[in-house]
């Protein structure tokens, strides 16, 4: 079973007198563990479909599935599901961070009991137990973003949706929320994140789903789509110079030589040509050149505008 199945939703509304078509025909899946960034530009479709599969919001077409069940006509299926949300509305800040996850446990169905024992295993789990007493405004913003995940946590859902989570974070608390994604996925839960910092998505992501006017335009696994839009050139650089027999070999190769210690050259044919032909200099970087995601989704964008 999937942890989130969305099978070609649509979404229109009226604005202006007009018809706006937010979403046409989205299918996303997520099995258990895996992360998927879910990419677009502002107004690209990306609330909407997040809000159709929160359950917020009805679809005019399609279906969606949370772990077997369509939160739309089951909202038990709901309880399958966290969120923590751009910004700061996941947590109450004048209640102490147990009684913020004791809450929220007890509003997602738990008993007072297990939602006490999931407290102080969550509260353990992200260092957070020397601070429990502690209200929520005294926190930094590291901290409360920390404990927002793990309120999120607190029912072990099937899925987490995960908004800009990083945002706003100094690079300790980055790396903190990034590791915590990480232990997330491996536990099993499945995660669709969505954010507007494309390393960020790079970095954490299995797979990419990009949305531009309201259709998917690209979907693959996170290394399939970068090596899809890489070329196939090198850069190589060597320590010393090339003599000049070897310069005038390496340019009949169809290399571009720059500064004479690096060379440009495309295709896996020619490269081990050249790098014949360098013997015995020594080599201090051999690169194969290609986009990042930043770039891909820039271009995606671009010629889909």
């Amino acid at each position: 079973m999937k942890a989130l199945e969305v099978n070609s939703i649509s979404k229109s509304y009226r604005q202006g007198g007009q018809l706006v078509k937010a979403v046409r025909g989205v299918s996303l899946s997520l099995k258990a563990g895996e992360v998927l960034a879910f990419l677009g530009a502002n107004g690209a479709g990306k609330t909407t479909t997040i809000k159709i599969i929160a359950g917020l919001i009805e679809p005019d077409a399609g279906w969606v599935n949370i772990a077997g069940d369509d939160p739309h006509r089951n909202p038990k299926a709901l309880r399958r599901l966290g969120a923590v949300l751009e910004g700061n509305r996941n947590l109450y800040w004048r209640l102490t961070l147990e009684e913020n996850l004791e809450y929220f446990g007890i509003l997602k169905g738990l008993s007072g009991s297990v939602a006490r024992r999931r407290a102080k295993n969550l509260l353990d789990r992200f260092e957070l137990m020397d601070k429990r007493q502690m209200t929520v405004q005294t926190l930094s913003r590291g901290m409360q973003q920390k404990l927002a995940i793990a309120t999120a946590l607190i029912h072990n859902p099937s899925l987490l949706l995960l908004d800009e989570p990083t945002l706003g974070l100094d690079v300790e608390a980055t790396q903190n929320v990034k590791m915590l994604v990480r232990e997330i996925a491996k536990a099993g839960c499945a995660i669709l994140l969505t954010t507007h910092q494309l390393d960020l998505a790079e970095e954490l992501s299995h797979r990419v789903a990009i949305i531009q006017k309201g259709e998917i335009v690209a979907q693959a696994s996170t290394r399939e789509l970068i090596k899809r839009f890489s070329s196939a050139a090198y850069t190589i650089e060597v320590e010393g110079e090339l003599d000049l027999i070897q310069l005038q070999v390496v340019e009949a190769l169809g290399a571009i030589v720059q500064n004479n210690s690096i060379i440009y050259v495309r295709g896996n044919q020619r490269l081990y040509g050249v790098l014949q032909v360098l013997k015995p200099l020594p080599l201090l970087k051999v690169k194969k050149d290609g986009n990042n995601l930043t770039e891909i989704f820039l271009q995606l964008i671009r010629e889909r505008s």
